[in-house]
């Protein structure tokens, strides 16, 4: 039931997606340096980042896309998971930290704390921690959501709340006291399920893990889109007084896709601190939310394609030219939004979908052009006006 809407491009995206989770790591691990098509360990992660980008990017879209909910805070949603995943990571190294202390992490040693906090409890056991990594965001999602959907809170005052939130959370990471490492973060992992987070086998199976998990995303939102709950929420976009004076509990829709995004957003944490191997106050920057939805505008806000497609490039052009033309990155990455909105409103995935319309329109079919030859043969008429067949005379 839930590949119910998987059509002909979206198998050809999965396909891709899943064939990139095999062959890079193959040929990560399987063909030596020499080799025209070896890929060097380095590559293998920043596009495994890029993966994560992805995965948030298409969350976003799910309901800025569909249900119209502009967020200018799923950064904070992305930081959870990351720090959920982040806390695992640091229960794993155990007595190998600079202080050697078994039980406590070093920065909590630093501070003179002298028992590990409540809430750092189950996170040595990684089926807990992963259970975290839903459940954390998810259940912000769903308490912010619950207040603000039933006090009926839309469009721009809904996405500064959502600002608000995100910087919130930004300030309240930053405290030492709070027991999250304050402004340096969790670093300085070890292991993952026992095997060493630097090792390539291990970045070769953290890509395969963000590849798979960015076709299962993209299979989920591709099945809420694509279903009669799909539907709706395009009618909330769209005209969401109208689809509540006809009955449909609003509400309970905007709650229900706003959470699923939020736990895919966590996912996309999750994935994103092995392999970029910290994780600090700073992901929950406001600008770093404004940035993901660039990304989903500049592939294509409601295609599901578009936003994987826009984080890659974008995130791409952003590697080479910080290191290129470091000062000029941001008024670039501002005129690139800018560019979009005057001239591909609808993105690069929007613009090719249209011009594919209009030449499939344009251009008359064979089934087309065969009723006319047949036409043309019995001697009707196919330029009248009513599209009626006249006797020929």
């Amino acid at each position: 039931m839930i590949l119910r809407g998987i059509n002909r491009y979206s198998a050809t995206f999965l396909a891709i997606l899943l064939a990139l989770a095999v062959l890079v790591p193959a040929m990560n691990l399987g063909l030596p340096p020499s080799n025209p098509f070896h890929v060097p360990t380095y590559v293998v992660t920043l596009f495994g980042k890029y993966l994560t980008f992805a995965l948030l990017a298409l969350s976003v879209d799910l309901i800025w896309g569909f249900a119209g909910i502009l967020s200018l805070g799923h950064g904070a949603f992305f930081a959870l998971g990351g720090y959920a995943m982040g806390m695992y990571l640091m229960r794993q190294i155990g007595s190998r930290g600079v202080y050697g202390n078994p039980d406590l992490p070093d920065f909590m040693v630093f501070l003179n704390w002298q028992e590990l906090p409540w809430y750092w409890y189950g996170f040595d056991n990684f089926a807990f921690a992963m259970v975290m990594v839903a459940l954390m965001p998810g259940m912000l999602a769903f308490v912010f959501g619950w207040f603000a959907f039933r006090s009926r809170v839309t469009g721009v005052y809904l996405s500064i709340i959502t600002q608000a939130m995100t910087y919130a959370l930004l300030l309240a990471f930053f405290r030492n006291d709070m027991g999250f490492g304050g402004n340096n973060g969790l670093t300085d992992f070890k292991d993952i399920l026992g095997f060493n987070i630097q090792a390539d086998e291990t970045r070769a199976a953290l890509f395969a893990a963000s590849a798979i998990a960015l076709a299962a995303g993209f299979v989920i939102c591709r099945a809420v889109v694509s279903s009669k709950f799909g539907k709706v929420l395009v009618g909330v976009r769209d005209a969401e007084s109208r689809t509540r004076f006809l009955g449909y509990r609003v509400e309970h829709y905007k709650l229900f896709v706003w959470t699923l995004s939020a736990v895919l957003a966590g996912v996309a944490g999750a994935l994103y601190v092995p392999q970029v191997g910290i994780i600090n106050p700073s992901e929950f920057a406001p600008a770093n939310s404004i940035e993901v939805v660039i990304w989903v505008a500049v592939g294509g806000r409601g295609t599901l394609v578009g936003p994987v497609i826009g984080a890659v490039l974008v995130n791409y052009a952003k590697t080479y030219f910080t290191g290129a033309l470091p000062d000029l990155w941001l008024f670039a990455l501002g005129g690139l939004f800018v560019a979009v909105t005057l001239f591909l409103p609808k993105g690069i995935v929007g613009a090719v979908v249209q011009a594919m319309t209009y030449r499939r329109a344009a251009a008359p079919s064979a089934a087309d052009l065969r009723e006319a030859s047949e036409d043309a043969e019995a001697g009707v008429d196919t330029d009248t006006l009513a599209g009626k067949p006249q006797a020929a005379e």
